[in-house]
């Protein structure tokens, strides 16, 4: 027999019984997730697709290797890692003596050179006095023959005699014409040069230059501003030319390389900003910078093993691109960053209208001292030896004075030098 609250259906229960309550929080929880997908549907189409994130990204940075130029021992070190050094600041000394000795040599072979030049000049005088004293030799010569030459009809001389005077004409001309050749050979050296720009002299003084530049480069110094690393060098070792002996980190110079997938790279180009948060400054610290470039190609095209696909047993993987972010130069002066440091990325897609490849040259701040070569001092000392060494009139051209006589019928003008 059925009572009266048997009947009761589930529509006569009252507002307040739990399964009321339990069906008003599954429509109230069911609204919400709903909302919440229309909310973030329309986030994702409006904003939120127009930005690619990844934590696949690293702090890398230029790592200045500093090498020695020339071969030398040790003698001192004056840094060490993790240190902050400016450019132009000293590293460490090598062992001067052997290059001191050869900028002795150099100077003594320029100052050898010098005075070879010199009696070129010198010669090239005494030549042609020899010239004119020959020239006057065979025309004593020629006119003994000629006197001869009347005189052997009347039998006042002797056809040997005669004979005798011909070979003298012959042996002077043959004189002249050995000193013209020999003045030639001479002047072929110097001509249209002056002691100071002679060729032997100038090769002498560039090998003063190369000295004086292998004793400047027994001190070692800092080519960038920034801290010492893989210092593998110390006082007393004997180092070869090209021997690695630490390096130099520019941390004002750092950048960030992002590793995107190779499907969030479709409407990257260059120039769109970029949100950076590293590992080492958590959350309270954001960098700004701007994407300056893609790589060409994965990190897989250019490892050491490169994947060979062409198999059986291929499976696709999704590619990663390095891509290139540069940093506000005064967010990481007031907060430096270290070579290597994870980050997390963010590239804002919204303008599209950079170039996808970069034609932009990075101009890296890599400040150097002004080359060794250029030396003044290393000049006044090339040019204190010339002068003491050239004597006088050291700096008068070589210039066309005359033609040798003789030889103006055959065309054959010869350069007399005045030094």
């Amino acid at each position: 027999m059925n009572t009266p609250a048997s009947n009761v259906t589930a529509e006569s229960q009252p507002p307040n019984s739990p399964r009321h309550a339990r069906r008003r929080g599954l429509w109230a929880l069911s609204a919400v997730v709903v909302l919440g997908a229309l909310g973030y549907g329309t986030y994702w189409f409006v904003d939120g697709r127009y930005y690619e994130s990844t934590d696949d990204a690293y702090v890398d940075g230029d790592v200045v290797q500093v090498t020695s130029e020339v071969p030398g021992t040790v003698l001192s070190l004056k840094v060490d890692d993790t240190q902050l050094v400016s450019a132009g600041q000293p590293l460490l000394e090598l062992d001067p003596a052997d290059a001191k000795i050869a900028v002795a040599n150099a100077e003594a072979d320029l100052a050898r050179a010098v005075r070879q030049v010199r009696g070129l000049f010198a010669q090239s005088k005494e030549l042609r006095a020899q010239i004119d004293e020959r020239e006057q030799a065979e025309r004593t010569a020629d006119d003994d023959l000629r006197r001869r030459g009347g005189l052997i009809a009347d039998g006042a001389i002797s056809a040997e005699e005669l004979s005798h005077a011909r070979d003298a004409v012959t042996t002077t001309r043959a004189n002249v014409a050995a000193a013209r050749q020999q003045l030639g050979q001479t002047i072929a050296q110097i001509d249209g040069t002056t002691i100071v720009d002679h060729p032997q002299v100038l090769a002498a003084a560039a090998a003063v230059r190369n000295a004086e530049l292998a004793l400047h480069r027994t001190d070692i110094t800092s080519p960038v501003s920034g801290v010492i690393a893989k210092r593998s060098v110390e006082v007393g070792q004997r180092v070869a030319a090209g021997t690695p002996l630490l390096a130099v980190v520019p941390l004002e110079d750092v950048w960030v390389d992002a590793n995107f997938k190779e499907v969030q790279l479709q409407r990257m180009r260059a120039g769109q900003p970029v949100t950076v948060r590293t590992d080492l400054y958590g959350g309270s610290v954001t960098y700004h910078g701007r994407l300056v470039g893609i790589a060409a190609g994965s990190g897989s095209a250019f490892a050491l093993l490169p994947a060979q696909n062409a198999s059986g047993n291929w499976i696709k993987i999704v590619q990663r691109v390095p891509v290139r972010i540069l940093l506000d130069p005064q967010e990481l002066r007031a907060h430096p960053l270290r070579v290597g440091l994870s980050t997390t990325v963010r590239v804002d897609l919204h303008d599209t209208s950079g170039p996808v490849i970069t034609t932009a040259v990075r101009n890296a701040p890599l400040p150097t001292e002004p080359s060794a070569g250029d030396d003044p001092s290393v000049d006044a000392r090339i040019a204190q030896i010339i002068a003491d060494n050239a004597g006088p009139k050291a700096n008068e051209p070589a210039r066309l004075s005359r033609t040798i006589p003789g030889q103006a019928a055959s065309g054959a003008a010869v350069v007399a030098a005045s030094p």
